[in-house]
């Protein structure tokens, strides 16, 4: 199937270049770079960065809120059609969703205006796939039991039928401005260029089956039903007859020449105390203009049929007609099915960061006092450096079956100017044991950090709900150097 070999393309190239998307650990980790695309109103300190060219940020995550792969597949003595029956038959809701996200950066720079020190400039272009799946529930036992013996009655819901995915090349530019020494605020605005996108939302519908009359049952179906594709077309016709040149058709889009769309982000981080701060920020908010390579897919109407009807002994000569074709054709009149090429608007799944946290543990500084960035010294002491900061986060992200949250408690660790620790503990519906550690080390102008999630499932991946991992290299100039 021409769309089943898109996505398992896009799986593989997902992973290649390294789910919800919460990057708890990295956001307000203001001693790394990255930490300026998921707040652009975060403190900064740099006089400048450059991120080491498709090494400077990659990030993988994956989510399941439903079955994992150990519960189907462990060796625990249970049939594995009891699993499916039990685990994912019955076990899953609609809610229940399968997730994927990843991103590498192709280049970040950022540097501060030399003329207007508070001001912070940064840019950037980055890659991004995301997809999510919702568990079809209701055609899962249609499909899996049939709709006969204890169905018979039942109304199958079409509606839980609902995906969503997008790959796109983001470039981008933001400002983060110093507006005094308890307010930072930062913007950023975004230029989309869509590789493809497929969504399938909204759908609405059911289908029904009943004892009939003039014959043993009688089957209605009520449908309004449509998938939407951009860019998908050409992608699986070069896979299935020159996949040499999908490189070619991937760079095309990646520069600018796939379905383009305008975005921006919000961000902002205020001092409540010298040892208190709150921020926030709102991210991707923006559409795309899917105009290139449409192919739709639709069907809509209603139909209530019991099937062939032959009536003995009076249709006995009549049975040479074509009555099944008429079937076809009585259904295919009632719920028309058809394809086109018009275009849509598809939008980026929005996302909102909120945190609070306390500073202690006042640590010796060497900035300089005069830097003019969000760093203030007296006496040679920096009072935005702690060795300790605890705090919470709140994320929520717009999914098309309503928002995602998730809640975050942290603790983090500072080693003078070399190395700091952050650890987490996040609560959503993927995990309620999701801890999460993150490291960056500063050698001289490198910088290097990683960071893992849901750590405690590591001792068996097979059994976890959830995984991410990032990474990323850069070198940094601060303000004293």
């Amino acid at each position: 199937m021409r769309f089943g070999a898109l996505f398992f393309f896009s799986m593989c190239f997902g992973i290649g270049v390294l789910g919800a998307q919460n990057k708890q650990i990295l956001y307000d980790f203001y001693e790394i770079p990255q930490s300026l695309m998921i707040n652009p109103g975060v403190k900064t300190m740099e006089k400048w960065h450059t991120g080491i060219p498709a090494l400077s940020g990659f990030y993988l995550q994956a989510g399941s809120s439903g079955v994992t792969v150990n519960d189907l597949f462990a060796n625990d003595g249970v049939d594995f059609t009891t699993k499916v029956r039990e685990r994912v038959i019955n076990g899953m809701s609609k809610r229940d969703d399968f997730s994927f996200n990843s991103q590498i950066e192709v280049f970040n720079v950022g540097f501060r205006n030399p003329n207007r020190p508070d001001d912070y400039y940064s840019f950037g272009l980055y890659e991004e796939l995301d997809m999510i799946v919702y568990w079809p529930r209701d055609l899962a036992i249609l499909a899996f039991e049939g709709n006969g013996g204890n169905n018979i009655g039942r109304s199958f819901d079409l509606g839980d039928l609902s995906l969503r995915g997008e790959m796109v090349s983001v470039l981008h530019f933001g400002i983060n401005r110093k507006l005094n020494n308890t307010l930072t605020v930062g913007a950023r605005a975004k230029i989309y260029s869509g590789i493809f996108q497929f969504q399938s939302t909204g759908n609405r519908g059911t289908f029904t089956t009943t004892l009939g009359q003039d014959n043993i049952y009688r089957t209605s179906l009520d449908v309004d039903m449509q998938l939407q594709t951009a860019g998908v077309d050409e992608i699986t016709d070069v896979l299935e007859e020159d996949s040499s040149s999908i490189t070619n058709l991937l760079r095309r889009r990646i520069l600018f020449g796939g379905n383009l769309g305008l975005g921006f982000d919000a961000g902002f981080t205020y001092k409540l105390t010298p040892q208190t701060t709150i921020t926030g920020s709102l991210l991707d908010m923006g559409f795309i203009y899917n105009s290139k390579d449409i192919l739709n897919y639709k069907v809509s109407g209603s139909i209530a049929n019991e099937g062939l009807t032959v009536f003995l002994p009076e249709d006995i000569n009549d049975l040479d007609n074509d009555l099944w074709q008429d079937l076809v054709d009585e259904i295919e009149e009632a719920i028309p099915y058809e394809e086109n090429d018009s275009g849509y608007i598809s939008f980026r799944p929005v996302k909102l960061y909120g945190s609070i946290r306390y500073d202690y543990g006042q640590a010796e500084s060497t900035y300089n006092r005069d830097c003019g960035c969000a760093v203030t010294g007296e006496e040679g002491k920096n009072n935005d450096m702690y060795r300790n900061s605890v705090g919470g986060q709140l994320f929520m992200m717009k999914r098309p079956r309503g928002i995602q949250a998730a809640l975050t408690g942290f603790y983090q660790k500072r080693l003078g100017r070399t190395l700091a620790l952050k650890t987490t503990y996040t609560v959503d519906k993927y995990s309620l044991t999701n801890i999460g550690l993150g490291l960056n080390l500063q050698a001289g102008p490198v910088n290097f950090y990683i960071m893992g999630d849901n750590l405690l499932a590591y001792r068996n991946v097979a059994d976890s709900h959830y995984a991410s991992l990032q990474f990323g290299f850069n070198i940094i100039s601060w303000n004293d150097n």
